[in-house]
């Protein structure tokens, strides 16, 4: 596309890789010349904490922030309820208004990082859907909104039709979900003024919907952006690394945890990265993606010095580096390591190395422990793990012990 943005935060979309799509960018960009604009990203409740996954919008947020607009993190506490089908294969486990509310407050720390909450023009709003959902009159909703839907649309959006393509089961609750959250936007725009829905590719269709709604129902000109679904340079889903989730609270995954994961960047990916999760001009990372050989390893832990430094702070960063060149360079222990702490009730006579293993959270299962260890992949205090019957005592406890999975995942076992 070669379209030339006027408005500062257009011109951020499209420089550093957030643009997929757009439902109108001259218009859109427009709209952002002319005064200060609300724009919203959605988030369902369905974790106690967001994950990498969801960082990309949440630096597409504080970009519309520092460009001089209002974000909205729009927390779907009624929306959770019925579940989002799009791209899924089953039906979301329905959660109870505790454990929702509960996974909001978690949510809510981890946006505070990176947005500025407040009542100033440009402050970012932390809404809940719940306050209109809650208590709305399925007669009236029926009446006044859901004559606005085609079925025969919405069977045709690539959410829904991969799901009845494979035979899957869609239910009644699934298929209100979009109408649902069309309705959000029409909402946001009534009550705040909010112009502009975001998300990822995945939501084109959802933010279409409210787009079309809130145009038919109050005849108000908004629009929609979505973010490229992002997968590294090998294929994966972002977000995801062999532990599982990275999450981005800090009770459930350390800052050491988090800054190893950046660390461990594919080289192809290093430029790509520093654009969207750092706050780095341009043309540095372009110069630091473009580096080769063993300097490429330089512009990586810039990268996770960067990006752990925007969540957890410019120390944390420094106590995760400091840690890695601990336990890589000197092949020493470092402080900071996650550490799995057993009781001597819980250690007994004895424990096998396959179990702290599993347990310290480097290997899923006892099986892909084994297999660890018969293709020479783990090592204990940095010496070849090669007997899977090992079994560790209250005396080689005595001191803590370093397992390490690959060269570059480690964790301490102690007696507490």
């Amino acid at each position: 596309m070669t379209y030339h943005p006027k408005s500062d935060f257009i011109a951020v979309m499209m420089e550093r890789g957030f643009l997929a799509d757009c439902t109108d960018y001259q218009g859109l960009d427009e709209a952002l010349i002319s005064g200060v604009r609300t724009a919203y990203i959605g988030y369902d409740a369905t974790a106690q904490s967001l994950h990498v996954g969801h960082l990309l919008n949440i630096m597409v947020l504080r970009w519309l922030q520092k460009t001089g607009h209002k974000p909205i993190t729009l927390m779907g506490g009624g929306t959770t309820k019925v579940g989002d089908p799009s791209f899924r294969s089953d039906e979301r486990p329905l959660l109870g208004p505790e454990q929702i509310d509960a996974n909001i407050a978690g949510m809510k720390q981890v946006f505070a990082k990176y947005l500025s909450y407040g009542e100033g023009e440009t402050d970012a709003l932390m809404l809940n859907n719940a306050e209109w959902l809650d208590d709305l009159n399925y007669l009236e909703f029926l009446r006044d909104i859901g004559r606005h839907f085609s079925v025969n649309r919405m069977l045709s959006f690539e959410s829904v039709k991969s799901r009845l393509d494979r035979e899957q089961s869609l239910s009644f609750l699934e298929f209100n979900y979009m109408i649902l959250q069309a309705y959000d936007f029409l909402e946001l725009n009534r009550r705040y003024g909010c112009i502009l829905q975001m998300g990822g590719s995945d939501q084109w269709g959802n933010i279409v919907n409210g787009v079309d709604l809130t145009r038919r129902v109050l005849d108000h000109e908004i629009y929609g952006l979505t973010t490229p679904l992002l997968t590294t340079s090998d294929g994966r889903k972002m977000g995801k690394s062999a532990g599982g989730a990275v999450w981005l609270n800090d009770a459930m995954l350390s800052p050491y945890e988090f800054w190893q994961f950046w660390r461990n960047t594919t080289d192809a990916d290093v430029g790509r990265f520093l654009k969207l999760y750092t706050e780095l001009p341009v043309d540095e990372c372009d110069r630091l993606g473009a580096l080769a050989g063993s300097e490429i390893n330089a512009a990586k832990i810039r990268l996770a010095n960067e990006v752990t430094t925007l969540l957890h702070g410019a120390e944390a960063a420094a106590t995760a580096e400091a840690t890695a060149r601990e336990v890589f360079e000197k092949g020493g222990v470092g402080d900071d390591l996650p550490t799995l702490t057993l009781s001597a009730d819980e250690l007994g006579d004895g424990m096998s190395v396959v179990q702290l293993i599993v347990r310290s959270g480097l290997a899923k299962s006892g099986k892909e422990a084994k297999r660890l260890i018969a293709e020479n992949g783990a090592r204990m205090d940095d010496a070849p793990l090669t007997d899977a019957g090992l079994m560790i005592d209250a005396g080689k406890l005595s001191s803590p012990i370093k397992l390490s999975a690959g060269k570059k995942r480690h964790a301490l076992v102690q007696l507490g």
